[in-house]
């Protein structure tokens, strides 16, 4: 029920999803609905917070590999965005990503939502962070750029290959977005 839920706010956001959209998609009448998570904003963060975890463990299997040198981490990571963004483009669109699409919809305006992000932010940031100071030190990321300046550089990237994607992106062009991040990396 929480995932068919998060699917819908992805697809529509917050705002253009109605409750009647929900009752209809996993199958509730409203009282049911409110009954099983108080308000549509309560179901609407409980689905984010569902979104942002899994899409933080995925990204700390990939960055915390270590059997991989740690560009190449980064490398697997973008690749990754640009594998999903590309699986999942329809009708000349991808996906794009709920928190992003989240942050420019709610983060503003909704301090508990903003809140949620916030902690998203940083945990991203921190593993990226730490790969990349490894990379560094190892010799194998040669920027001169502080490893939080390119924490940020890197979140920003793949934020920026998933609205690409969603403004119909297609595969070479999030591909060449990837490498050329590298390319600033190393």
């Amino acid at each position: 029920m929480l995932a068919t839920a998060m699917d819908l706010f992805w697809a529509y956001g917050y705002e253009a999803t109605s409750t009647r959209d929900l009752c209809h998609a996993v199958g509730l009448d409203r009282s049911s609905l409110y009954n099983a998570f108080t308000s549509k904003h309560e179901l609407f963060r409980r689905a984010l917070t569902r979104y942002v975890d899994a899409t933080a463990a995925n990204q700390a299997r990939i960055l915390e590999d270590p059997r991989r040198p740690p560009a190449e981490r980064v490398r697997e990571l973008l690749a990754a965005i640009v594998e999903l963004e590309s699986d999942s483009y329809r009708d000349g669109h991808g996906r794009g990503c709920l928190t992003v699409n989240t942050t420019v919809e709610l983060a503003g305006r909704d301090p508990e939502i903003a809140l949620l992000l916030d902690r998203d932010l940083a945990r991203r940031l921190d593993s990226l962070r730490a790969v990349i100071a490894a990379g560094l030190a190892a010799g194998d990321i040669t920027s001169a750029r502080t490893p939080e300046a390119l924490a940020r550089f890197v979140n920003a990237v793949i934020a920026g290959i998933r609205v690409a994607a969603q403004g119909g992106a297609d595969r070479p062009v999030l591909e060449s977005i990837a490498a050329t991040a590298m390319d600033a990396l190393t």
